[in-house]
């Protein structure tokens, strides 16, 4: 089978399209032919630290061909999408509770665009941000994979005020048509200001940051009394930062990070499973849809990842495999 293969060049990840053997199926997994993966920023930093055997790609959608011999949730022809190793092949092997059935009207395309950024930014917003419809939300780096995510969920959640960060005006303008109520540079200390005046001065209820260490201060400042700061991603770099504990407590702040790198397969299924019941229902209906900046072909695999590493996208990039 083809498949994309990575490596790391002087601290630069390529990627190389080759034969690659058929992946085994375990007792609990269900093999994928694959017809869609996307572009996964997370990714990135866990390939400079250890390359995978096969193929990249860390999510896939496509159709069961094979079942372990303990999967009981999917049968072959069914449709799926999830988290799995080797998500940029023709064939994936994927655990059955990371599996997310997909809806009829939902294409492979779409589909691909779920498993990683729309549950973690469940994930962040709902599960541990404890989102509320009414709720202001304010999201660094807003044209990102999961800042689009986050978008697509606030404004169907009923949030009051979405309120989002992007060096690029541009962008951020592109964003609007989808509900961005309030598009502002990230240009640390000038932010807070901002938010409080699109506020009426209360400030933000939860912020969703994908910028980290660059805009944390700032985004402290952003936040209303009893606000909620989920940290997800690192795109400025350095994850340190110094902390004024009398800050949060004056303040009644809660400050929680979103990762999966060290969760149980049950708390992943958990997760996977919630966000299946509670937004896919949605996503079928057509009442939210995920914002696709571009898709490549397989064999482009190293352009569409050039296109990413650039900051040219405004939501997500899957590869059609």
């Amino acid at each position: 089978m083809k498949g994309a293969v990575p490596s790391v060049d002087g601290g630069r990840i390529h990627w190389k399209v080759t034969n690659l053997p058929e992946p085994q199926v375990g007792a609990d997994q269900i093999l994928l032919k694959v017809r869609a993966s996307s572009i996964n920023r997370g990714e990135s930093v866990l390939l400079r630290s250890k390359l995978p055997s096969g193929a990249g790609g860390i999510d896939a959608a496509g159709e069961v061909v094979a079942v372990g011999s303990k999967v009981s949730r999917f049968r072959i022809g069914d449709r799926v999408a999830g988290r799995c190793a080797g998500g940029f092949a023709q064939l994936a092997a994927m655990n059955e509770f990371e599996g997310i059935e997909i809806p009829a009207d939902v294409g492979f395309e779409q589909a691909a665009c779920l498993p990683v950024s729309f549950v973690v930014a469940h994930d962040a917003l709902v599960v541990n941000g404890r989102f509320s419809p009414g709720e202001s939300v304010l999201i660094t780096g807003v044209t990102s994979a999961v800042g689009v995510a986050t978008l697509a969920l606030a404004r169907y959640l009923r949030a009051s005020m979405v309120i989002g960060t992007s060096r690029s005006p541009t962008k951020l303008e592109k964003l609007k048509p989808f509900g961005l109520d309030a598009g502002l540079p990230s240009a640390a200390g000038e932010l807070a200001a901002a938010v409080k005046k699109a506020t009426s001065e209360r400030g933000a209820d939860i912020a969703i940051d994908t910028v980290g260490a660059a805009l944390f201060h700032d985004v402290l400042d952003c936040l209303a009394v009893d606000g909620r700061y989920a940290t997800i991603g690192q795109m400025s770099g350095s994850p340190k930062v110094e902390l004024d504990m009398d800050r949060f407590a004056m303040r009644r702040l809660h400050l929680f990070g979103v990762s999966n790198r060290l969760r149980t397969p049950p708390q992943k299924a958990a997760s996977a499973q919630r966000f299946a019941s509670e937004i896919m229902p949605a996503i079928a209906k057509g009442e939210m849809r995920p914002i696709i900046d571009a898709v490549f072909p397989l064999d482009d695999v190293e352009a569409a990842h050039a296109h990413v590493y650039a900051d040219r996208q405004v939501g997500k990039v899957v590869i059609r495999i």
